[in-house]
């Protein structure tokens, strides 16, 4: 697979993991490259919380010696919430623009998908951290309420942005509904910079046809809990055919997630049980090992847990 090009900055492959909260931590970010993941980010920050330097805002800026390239996602609503936060945003490869956010508690502050109303917003963001020397992208859905994804890309793309991710479906719809990759295609069609395409992504062979239509693949809620989908995709790439899901390597990389939670001191017993549930699907006896995880009550028993079973289940 060739490799892509956003700003300065040269990608391993064209596999994005997306941005994801109580996901992309440091260490989420750190187990996806190790199985084949280009490109990782942040979790979408809102830029008012950067500012006000809360510390879990800091856990979640943590970047690791490993962690690279990285983009740092962020969000707001005006263009002073966007001047204050630029000495933050130092140390990573490029800053990326979320306007595709659709929770109420992001779009109840005019954020996130809620700027596709306002395009001019969105392009006075970027051109101010364009002046200021960053690499930007932005990620978009296809509209609010209603599709007007080809008006947002083209001005986005003329306001100087470097790359643009489209996530195939409006801010109204649900997961539930299928990503409509066709504008995705008419998104590439008429931009030059690279465009990623972003929206149900789950095999090898969803992400070859995404890439048959745009520069790179982002891979969302697929690679909760499953770290191995980018080695598996990477593999169908290479050879033209799925790799098998391997379950237990899934699992030792949860325990290898919780090392790294540890060494980076960004320990969230919420989010690894989130994280954890997930690890523990779709297979024999999985649903037990989700109930058991959500009633410990430390990091160390957890750990223990873990390693119990993996002892059990050579």
């Amino acid at each position: 697979m060739k490799s892509i090009k956003i700003g300065k900055v040269k990608l391993e492959n064209k596999l994005f993991l997306a941005p994801m909260v109580d996901v992309t931590d440091a260490a989420y970010r750190e187990i996806c490259r190790k199985c084949g993941a280009g490109m990782a980010y942040t979790e979408m920050l809102y830029v008012d919380a950067i500012t006000h330097e809360n510390d879990s805002t800091k856990r979640l800026m943590k970047i690791g010696k490993k962690d690279k390239p990285l983009g740092i996602q962020i969000t707001g609503n005006s263009i002073e919430e966007f001047e204050k936060v630029i000495p933050y945003l130092k140390g990573y490869d490029l800053v990326d623009i979320n306007c595709g956010c659709p929770s109420i508690r992001i779009t109840g502050n005019e954020a996130g998908s809620f700027l596709l109303k306002s395009p001019d917003k969105i392009i006075s963001f970027i051109k101010l951290l364009k002046k200021k020397g960053f690499i930007v992208t932005v990620k978009i859905r296809l509209g609010f309420e209603n599709n007007n994804v080809m008006e947002i890309a083209k001005m986005i793309e003329k306001a100087g942005a470097d790359a643009l991710t489209v996530h195939a479906r409006l801010a109204i719809h649900s997961n539930k509904i299928p990503a409509d990759w066709n504008w995705i295609a008419k998104v590439k069609n008429e931009l030059k910079i690279p465009v990623i395409g972003n929206g149900d992504i789950r095999t090898g062979e969803d992400a070859k046809k995404m890439l048959e239509i745009c520069d790179g693949v982002m891979v969302a809620r697929a690679a909760i809990g499953d770290p191995t989908i980018f080695e598996r995709i990477n593999y169908y790439l290479k050879n033209g055919k799925e790799k098998e899901i391997d379950y237990k390597k899934n699992i030792e990389l949860f325990l290898e997630y919780l090392k790294l939670v540890k060494k980076y001191d960004i320990i969230d017993l919420p989010r690894i049980k989130y994280l954890g549930s997930n690890f523990f699907k779709n297979f024999s006896g999985a649903s037990k090992l989700r109930n058991e995880l959500h009633t410990l009550k430390s990091y160390d028993q957890i750990y223990e847990f873990l390693e119990k079973f993996l002892k059990h289940n050579p």
